[in-house]
């Protein structure tokens, strides 16, 4: 035993030794990133639940009062938080009823009885009628019944889209009492959403509201907006810039580089040109409308206009780098998929479905959760394109990041800006471990 244990205590001693050497080499890494980054982070967390001016070196400690107060409302709103979320919870609870009983109702479930795939078809229906919820909410200010069945339908249709993708259309032979049932459900749909939502308040109605009377609300509804302007938008544009780029053309290089200057450009010097270019006297963009007798528009003027504004220029400038990736990704797509594909007689667009985006899962989901990441982080574009304004009137430019830069620098007032920043850091990880949850199922990895 003895002879054995000194060569265990020399590995040991030498395991150790080394592990402290890699600690050392990395020391002065560790001290930067607690010296700006870990320290900030921390000492910002403990501030968040003080009273502190940028004038006063005096701290009290207030507890959660400064998360209290970015969500209080200068004047109250005329319905009921509580009720609107009570009549929200009461409306899920009764779609995923009629769902289920849908679900039976068509015999689905001895097909894809405890499948992923019957599962996905439910979360889809329900996704589905949530939809057209909404829909039924907003085609008609007075739920007029032109505007339930405008909801209605559309909701049919995208019902029809999601059991056609998943294969159950061509599965379900319906019979004269199905179609009976379809008809009756939809009339009872109809007769629930004109008594119930007609005489009752839902959340999304409630938080519109409140964001008038909340800068802090309001930041998060443009926040929320602005992303989902920009992101889908963005992704979809690189996506297609990237296949077409993949292909042998003339140029290719040159075209590249072009779509990939913008992201290495200045914020300042992108946002002062299409200041430029918004200008609705003479801007570029208003001169290409009046060609095509176009009304012009007054892009940085007007409220409606901010979000789509902002959008417009950062998915301008970072479709590029997003395209490189994309590109990246499709070059490591073996070509031997490709050749057997044309051997079999597949399309393009059967290439594309079958082959290309399933082995771009990886690369797509990665794209996705830093390219979402970045859009919750928008300032620069605001702050150039309007002047040091959140936009032109009523707080229209209003961001996250916007609101903790007014709290902290011109309201000096670091508790609060703290705890937003700390708000802001809670939505994007809850967002981030839901996209790491679904990509787990859905991203695939080739090899």
């Amino acid at each position: 035993m003895g002879g054995n244990d000194l060569p265990y205590a020399k590995r040991s001693k030498k395991y150790w030794k080394e592990t402290w050497q890699a600690y050392l080499f990395l020391l002065p890494s560790i001290v930067i990133l607690s010296v700006f980054v870990f320290w900030p982070i921390g000492f910002s967390l403990v501030l968040s639940f003080f009273k502190w001016d940028y004038t006063s070196t005096t701290r009290y400690f207030i507890g959660l009062d400064n998360y209290k107060e970015l969500f209080r409302l200068t004047y109250p709103v005329q319905l009921s938080f509580v009720n609107s979320l009570i009549n929200t919870a009461v409306y899920v609870v009764i779609v995923l009823v009629v769902i289920q009983i849908l679900y039976h109702l068509f015999g689905l479930m001895s097909k894809y009885d405890k499948t992923k795939k019957g599962h996905s078809l439910l979360y889809g229906l329900f996704a589905v009628a949530l939809i057209g919820y909404i829909l039924l909410r907003n085609l008609s200010s007075d739920l007029s019944a032109a505007g339930l069945f405008a909801g209605l339908g559309l909701m049919g249709l995208g019902l029809f889209v999601l059991l056609r993708r998943r294969g159950s259309i061509q599965s379900i032979k319906m019979r004269s009492s199905q179609w009976s049932t379809m008809i009756l459900f939809a009339a009872l749909y109809y007769v629930l959403a004109y008594v119930v939502l007609k005489q009752s308040a839902d959340f999304v109605q409630y938080f519109t509201l409140a964001k008038e009377s909340s800068d802090f609300l309001k930041s998060i509804y443009n926040t929320v907006y602005y992303v989902l302007l920009s992101v889908p938008t963005q992704i979809g544009l690189a996506l297609i810039i990237a296949m077409l780029l993949n292909k042998n053309i003339k140029l290719r290089s040159l075209f590249r580089t072009a779509y990939f200057i913008p992201f290495v450009t200045s914020v300042v010097a992108v946002s002062l040109v299409w200041q430029w270019m918004f200008n609705d006297q003479f801007g570029l963009l208003n001169y290409v409308l009046s060609i095509f007798n176009l009304p012009r528009i007054a892009w940085l003027k007007e409220e409606v206009w901010t979000i789509p504004t902002i959008a417009i220029v950062s998915v301008w400038q970072h479709v590029g780098y997003t395209t490189v990736i994309f590109l990246a990704g499709l070059q490591n797509i073996d070509r031997s998929y490709y050749e057997a594909a044309d051997v079999d007689g597949a399309s393009g667009m059967q290439k594309f479905k079958f082959i290309t985006w399933p082995l771009l899962s990886g690369t797509t989901f990665f794209i996705m959760i830093i390219t979402m990441i970045g859009a919750f982080k928008v300032f620069s574009q605001i702050f150039i394109l309007y002047q040091g304004l959140p936009g032109p009137v009523n707080k229209s430019g209003l961001t996250l990041v916007y609101y903790v830069f007014d709290a902290f620098y011109n309201q000096q007032r670091m508790g609060v800006a703290s705890a937003a920043a700390y708000i802001l850091f809670v939505i994007i990880l809850i967002l981030t471990m839901v996209q790491m949850y679904v990509g787990k199922k859905r991203v695939h990895y080739e090899g």
